[in-house]
């Protein structure tokens, strides 16, 4: 491997100092003032404020709406990185089997990425919705009482399939792009073997897509927990009776709307906690079950 030898040595610091400077601007300061105003207990205005040490965590943690929107979270992360990345996934061996037209099909399953999460929501919000929505009327005339509105149960598959489908065009492009990484020559010996259909898929195809079906895990946790707000607050607000508010919902809601700074300070700190805790569980764990070649 060939080292790489910069003539000054003060050239490389410059080359990094911009993500450095992001870095420290929008992670680590914002991260170190949550730390902060989570051991604070601040008015409304944030004009005074009183050391309370780690009260507000025990209030958070022995509080029964902050434990039930941990539920939600994992229930809620859990369907929809798997339902974005098994819908990908199948658009990605479909497509990767086209022959004519392969590059108009990626584009235009490429497309709903660019799409904001507010508006994403807002779509699935108009086809769903009881009153007016296309979808909705279909459900009701085929005998399904339909009112994401009143029922927790449809609230929550209505944000669930939103932000699937927001997610899924992002997964496409890795899961392509590691069908297209796998050699041929490897499909042809399975399928001379007589290895064919879904068996050829499951023994050849998926185990070389390890490494980008791990890296697609974590980046979908990671999603659902935090790009989803924009999609919930569009379609229901954390409701009906907080069925799908979310814990990085609920930080909104208590810091902004109720105007209880330390608890929402303290929650997006666990928040943070869970995350990389997660993160590194599954890169701990998980990994161990991918082989990269």
């Amino acid at each position: 491997m060939q080292r790489v030898v910069f003539p000054n040595k003060v050239l490389p610091y410059f080359l990094v100092a911009p993500q450095i400077i992001l870095t420290v601007i929008f992670f680590f300061w914002p991260a170190s003032q949550a730390l902060y105003q989570s051991t604070q207990r601040e008015d409304a205005f944030g004009l005074s404020s009183m050391f309370v040490g780690l009260d507000n965590f025990r209030f958070v943690l022995s509080d029964d709406n902050y434990l039930h929107s941990l539920q939600v979270t994992a229930v809620f992360s859990a369907a929809t990185a798997i339902l974005a990345m098994a819908a990908a996934l199948l658009l990605a061996t479909a497509a990767d089997r086209v022959v004519r037209g392969k590059g108009l099909y990626r584009t235009l399953l490429i497309w709903p990425y660019a799409v904001a999460p507010a508006v994403a929501g807002l779509l699935w919000l108009f086809m769903f919705n009881p009153a007016m929505g296309t979808f909705a009327y279909i459900l009701r005339r085929n005998g399904v009482d339909w009112d994401p509105l009143l029922n927790g149960n449809q609230a929550m598959s209505l944000v669930v399939v939103a932000a699937a489908w927001k997610q899924i065009s992002y997964n496409f492009l890795f899961f392509v792009a590691g069908l297209q990484a796998i050699p041929k020559s490897l499909i042809e010996a399975a399928a001379i073997d007589g290895a064919r259909g879904t068996r050829r898929f499951w023994t050849i195809v998926f185990p070389l897509l390890a490494p980008t079906t791990f890296f697609l895990l974590v980046v979908n946790t990671v999603y659902a927990f935090f790009d989803t707000f924009g999609i919930i607050h569009a379609v229901t607000g954390g409701g009906p009776a907080k069925a799908t508010e979310t814990l990085v919902y609920k930080v909104y809601n208590d810091g902004f709307v109720n105007l209880d700074l330390g608890s929402s300070a303290a929650q997006s700190v666990i928040l943070m906690l869970i995350v990389i805790a997660l993160t590194a569980f599954q890169f701990r764990f998980v990994e161990k079950r991918v082989h990269y070649a």
